[in-house]
């Protein structure tokens, strides 16, 4: 798989155990997921077209390890647990959040990250990305200082990904006010800062700010 990807994307396609992957997160062990991707396998479906993205998931919340991340991983905050499904395979853009995401992949798929600390003037150039293959298994933090968006797909069946952030990630703002500062023109929903490609017309039309530079890159599998 790996030697495919890199193969067909003439860009370097990384697995995140590697050394490049430790400025943008870690890999977390230690706990049971076993709930958390079986109901993913039984109960959530990939869409024909698109993503979809649900920020909180009652039955997934329920699940006993949503407790242990709770109280041992977010020191006692408030979580959040949900899902994206999708057969993404362009950049589109970056989000980043204030604090710590997972992800649990429960199928393999690939993930464009970079670092806020790269962010210029509200832009960040598509060049400055890497690319690292998450295997079908694997729970991941990412840290709150890497940009991210969705997954992308590395078989025509897509993908499947479950998210982990603090509550309230991800939902719409209650109280939106006129931007103050360069960072709050990037705040799109509640502990989501979002730069776009200006191609990708559905987050602009959410008021997504167009500051991603250069081609969206679409990856091959």
């Amino acid at each position: 798989m790996m030697e495919r990807l890199n193969q067909v994307n003439g860009i370097p396609v990384r697995p995140v155990d590697s050394k490049e992957f430790e400025t943008y997160g870690r890999i977390i062990t230690g706990y049971d997921f076993f709930d958390l991707i079986s109901y993913m396998e039984t109960k959530s479906d990939i869409p024909e077209n698109g993503n979809i993205y649900l920020p909180s998931v009652p039955g997934m919340e329920e699940a006993p390890v949503t407790a242990r991340l709770r109280d041992g991983f977010y020191g006692g905050m408030d979580i959040q647990v949900g899902y994206c499904n999708g057969r993404n395979t362009t950049y589109n853009g970056f989000e980043y959040h204030k604090g710590s995401e997972i992800n649990i992949a429960v199928t393999d798929f690939m993930l464009v990250l970079g670092h806020t600390w790269e962010i210029k003037d509200n832009t960040y150039r598509v060049e400055d990305a890497s690319v690292f293959f998450v295997e079908k298994g694997t729970a991941i933090e990412m840290y709150q200082t890497t940009l991210h968006l969705s997954p992308c797909r590395v078989t025509d069946q897509g993908f499947k990904d479950i998210v982990v952030l603090p509550k309230g990630t991800n939902t719409p703002l209650k109280n939106r006010t006129a931007p103050a500062t360069d960072e709050e023109k990037l705040l799109l929903q509640c502990n989501k800062w979002v730069i776009a490609h200006p191609d990708r017309e559905p987050l602009i039309r959410q008021g997504a700010f167009p500051g991603l530079l250069g081609e969206n890159r679409e990856l091959r599998y």
